[in-house]
């Protein structure tokens, strides 16, 4: 009889042509790793955009930022929730998925630095965001949100 080791439990990830197992410590210590601030997720119900679209709104040349602060009985996974849009007045499909993949990338970067905890996101791409440059789309959204929190605690 064969013993095998039960510790480190082993998952299995499958590829294409190749099943190579790994140890589940790994890759539970690497998620963790990534977590550098708070947490994101994004919107996916068509009524969180609508609710964000009626809220606090902030233009610039590489994108508009609607934020909302949610109600706190809303439930809610995760601290900050961002959404993406990118109209078909941008481009065709392949403008329209590189608006979404860069403001994408823009948001998990910077909404745990300078996002507030209980608030919900819509980024939506225009005309120049697949052509602006990496640093100028990073103080377009830099500056978005501070003007909205700014805007909203005048508010209050």
């Amino acid at each position: 009889m064969v013993s095998v080791p039960v510790w480190p439990p082993k998952v299995v990830v499958w590829f294409w042509h190749v099943v190579v197992p790994v140890a589940a410590k790994a890759c539970q210590l690497k998620t963790f790793m990534n977590m550098s601030g708070p947490a994101l997720s994004s919107l996916r119900v068509r009524r969180d955009y609508l609710a964000a679209a009626k809220a606090a709104k902030q233009v610039r040349r590489g994108l508009v930022l609607q934020a909302r602060c949610r109600a706190p009985d809303e439930a809610a996974l995760t601290p900050i929730r961002f959404g993406l849009t990118a109209s078909k007045k941008t481009g065709n499909a392949v403008t329209r998925n590189r608006i979404r993949r860069r403001l994408r990338a823009l948001a998990k970067a910077l909404l745990p630095q300078y996002g507030q905890t209980g608030y919900d996101y819509v980024m939506i791409g225009r005309v120049h965001t697949p052509h602006r440059s990496w640093s100028a789309l990073e103080k377009d959204l830099s500056s978005a949100l501070r003007a909205i929190h700014k805007e909203q605690s005048e508010e209050e």
